[in-house]
């Protein structure tokens, strides 16, 4: 009963913000602006940011980097990402909606291009990836009703890091004329 009625809601919740622009493949040369999402549970997060910002930079993009992290932090721990660009569990609703004032960053950014490094089909990336006004939006695994316009899966014998999963991504994507 209770998925039922927490379905009911996020099915509601994304007919009231999803984004109603046209997407598909664009070239590099006209993504002025970026938004990725990563999660900082992966072991790569680190390593993956930096890439992202290595490629914002080579192709001229302001980009944004958003942090998932939904892990329970103790009181000794610290957060190891701005809390600013970082969704954490506090900042979602009971049905798993992010906060209006993650989504208002998010989509203040103003994002061409969309990019999920996180393997998964969570509600929280889902209602990101819908709502985004990205022309363009790239992930790792397709969500419901082709949300993104390419997908660059990881292969059959090993999951990916985010790391190696945006590297062969960039690949696919500078590729794109």
């Amino acid at each position: 009963m209770v998925d039922s009625v927490k379905s009911f809601f996020r099915k509601k919740y994304l007919k009231k913000f999803e984004s109603k622009a046209p997407t598909g493949i664009l070239p590099m040369s006209q993504v002025k602006s970026a938004v990725a999402f990563i999660d900082v549970e992966d072991t790569s997060f680190d390593a993956c940011k930096i890439a992202l910002q290595a490629f914002f930079r080579d192709y001229g993009i302001k980009g944004e980097i958003f942090f998932f992290d939904f892990r329970k932090i103790g009181s000794e721990e610290r957060l190891i990402t701005s809390i600013t660009n970082t969704v954490l569990k506090k900042d979602l609703d009971w049905c798993g909606k992010p906060s209006r004032e993650k989504i208002d960053l998010m989509l203040g950014t103003e994002a061409d291009l969309f990019i999920s490094l996180i393997r998964g089909t969570d509600y929280p990336l889902e209602f990101m990836a819908k709502c985004s006004q990205a022309k363009f939006k790239v992930g790792r695994v397709q969500l419901p009703g082709n949300t993104f316009d390419l997908i660059v899966s990881d292969p059959a014998e090993r999951p990916l890091n985010e790391k190696e999963s945006f590297d062969a991504m960039r690949q696919f994507l500078a590729k794109i004329k």
